[in-house]
């Protein structure tokens, strides 16, 4: 029933490539960003979880 509707749809062969295009789009653009960031900054961001003295709002 759904291929049915899906072969109705005019263009609709073009959104899987617009899709893919945007994962790969987002993909490289993130890797670039982790090779070229500061490593003091990532290890510093990936120590946070683990820093029990810096605690924000809430209750106690």
């Amino acid at each position: 029933m759904y291929k049915n509707v899906l072969e109705n749809i005019n263009g609709v062969e073009i959104f899987p490539i617009i899709s893919l295009i945007v994962f790969f789009i987002f993909f490289i653009v993130i890797v670039i960003w982790v090779l070229r960031a500061d490593k003091s900054y990532l290890s510093r961001m990936s120590n946070l979880p683990l820093d029990g003295n810096n605690v924000q709002g809430g209750s106690k």
